[in-house]
């Protein structure tokens, strides 16, 4: 009889728990921003992946390489991205502890016994066996889940940031190789005409048609266009070096990069430019985060109502052979905690937010023109150099030749 109430009450708890709502606990993936859009996600393991079938195999390519191929092996085995990635998980973990409703707690209690008088041995003795849940009010649960998977939309957020990071990162990288095997390429071919010159010029002074002073001049100018050769073989091995490093490789194994330098496109009216900023991801993430200081906002005025425990069981009496039911409630009373102090801070928090996009805002555009700024004079500076200073020079070499 006893088991029969006791599963009974189970029955009631059981269904006040099924009965909420199911909530979101995955995050929401942000649309990749148009730079990134044809490139692929590294997407973490999920939680119930083992670090062997989470692992993947790291390339590190050979031959030349290209800049797309430089920037979908960074998005896709870049280290810190892939770290970065992890947040998303733990964000989405929250959220689903967020969503777990209270256990509730088993009871028992045992009176009337080892006293004096009649109740000095277990003849009178009351054995009770409760259960007891605690019932959320004001939808803490919803709103906690909410809140949390809001969280984890930040941190998809921030993850889509980094990607543009490491996709800047590159490319500034992939630049700095092209570069460098230019300014090899060039000081090789000046290496070796510093030994063509000390060459005719040994032939001339065994000829004594010059003195010789200017083979000594010779083979110093040799020396130190060999020093500039070396000096830029360094650096080219540094910048290969910082390249790889980025898709997490220690050594690079390409031989070449291929890519342009001198192709110059047009620059399109910084008034196009602006409205871009939109899509930038620091600035895109202010309208989710909005969001998530405004769910901690309810949840923590939902904090304020007591939660009330509502119990329920049976009660054996030996004295007189009988069993009886009991139930029973209990709230806190709130005179003084009534989550005051989380309340105003969430209000504040939601304040800072519209503040820091505010900032943002100023100073992503203050970037946008100090970078058109200087990618306008660079432009210009290079089309002077093409259509100006390199025709002149090279009929002033036809000239002389």
């Amino acid at each position: 009889m006893i088991w029969k109430h006791l599963h009974l009450y189970g029955l009631i708890l059981l269904f006040l728990i099924s009965g909420c709502a199911a909530h979101r606990t995955n995050a929401r993936l942000p649309e990749p921003r148009p730079l990134t859009a044809d490139y692929n996600r590294y997407l973490p393991p999920s939680p119930q992946e083992t670090a062997d079938t989470a692992s993947y195999l790291q390339e590190n390519p050979a031959g030349v390489i290209t800049l797309r191929q430089a920037l979908s092996l960074a998005l896709l085995q870049n280290p810190a991205l892939a770290s970065f990635s992890y947040e998303i998980r733990a964000a989405e973990a929250r959220a689903l502890q967020a969503s777990l409703y209270p256990n509730p707690e088993l009871g028992i209690e045992l009176g009337n016994f080892a006293g004096s008088g009649a109740f000095s041995g277990s003849g009178e003795l009351e054995t009770t066996l409760s259960l007891g849940q605690s019932i959320l009010l004001g939808g803490k649960r919803g709103k906690a889940v909410r809140a949390a998977a809001l969280e984890s939309d930040l941190a998809a957020w921030g993850y889509e940031s980094a990607r543009l990071d490491v996709f800047t990162e590159v490319r500034r990288a992939f630049v700095e190789v092209l570069s460098d095997q230019q300014r090899v390429k060039l000081n090789e071919e000046l290496a070796q005409l510093a030994e063509q010159l000390l060459q005719t010029i040994s032939e001339r002074v065994k000829a004594g048609k010059v003195s010789p002073a200017e083979l000594s001049r010779a083979r110093v100018r040799l020396s130190t266009q060999q020093m500039e050769l070396e000096r830029a073989r360094r650096e080219l091995d540094a910048a290969r070096t910082r390249l790889v490093a980025v898709w997490g490789s220690r050594n690079a194994g390409f031989m070449r990069a291929a890519g342009l330098l001198d192709t110059l496109y047009s620059i399109p009216p910084q008034e196009k430019l602006t409205p871009l900023l939109l899509q930038n991801p620091d600035l895109a993430r202010f309208a989710t985060e909005l969001e998530q200081r405004q769910a901690v906002v309810a949840l923590e005025d939902a904090l304020r109502i007591p939660d009330p425990t509502i119990s329920g069981g049976v009660r054996r009496l030996n004295g007189s052979d009988d069993n009886a039911v009991v139930a029973g409630i209990s709230i806190p009373l709130p005179f003084s905690n009534r989550n005051q102090g989380a309340r105003q801070e969430a209000r504040v928090r939601l304040l800072q937010t519209l503040r820091e996009k505010q900032a943002v805002e100023v100073q992503l555009n203050a970037a946008l023109s100090q970078a058109y700024s200087s990618l306008q004079n660079v432009f210009n500076e290079a089309t002077t150099l093409r259509d100006q200073i390199l025709p002149e020079a090279q009929k002033a070499f036809d000239t002389i030749n």
